[in-house]
């Protein structure tokens, strides 16, 4: 089970009637957050995903979407550089409110 970072603010999203099965996001996902079923991906979890971006470069089928950079990879960067836990800076409302990340 990967680390959960911040939860039910993955953009992460597949598009199962896309995918072909080539299984390359179970390849770069560095925190396995996809299952092979059935001859098509699933994702099992959402929350371990980090934005990293890998799986939506590697899909040759365009079946995997993710923003990279606005989540939870770059809460952990940003947080780390400033000495602290998780932020994605928009604590202050900028994003839509004052908690737009989920924290």
């Amino acid at each position: 089970m990967s680390t959960k970072y911040l939860k039910n603010v993955v953009t992460l999203q597949l598009d199962s009637e896309a995918c072909r099965g080539c299984g390359r996001c179970l390849e770069v996902c560095p925190h396995g957050v996809f299952v092979m079923e059935e001859k098509t991906v699933r994702i099992i979890d959402r929350d371990g995903c980090m934005e990293c971006g890998a799986c939506q470069r590697n899909c040759p089928f365009g079946a995997v979407t993710v923003t990279a950079g606005v989540g939870c990879a770059n809460a952990v960067i940003r947080g780390r550089l400033k000495g602290t836990g998780p932020d994605c800076g928009c604590s202050g409302g900028d994003r839509g409110g004052p908690n737009c990340c989920g924290s």
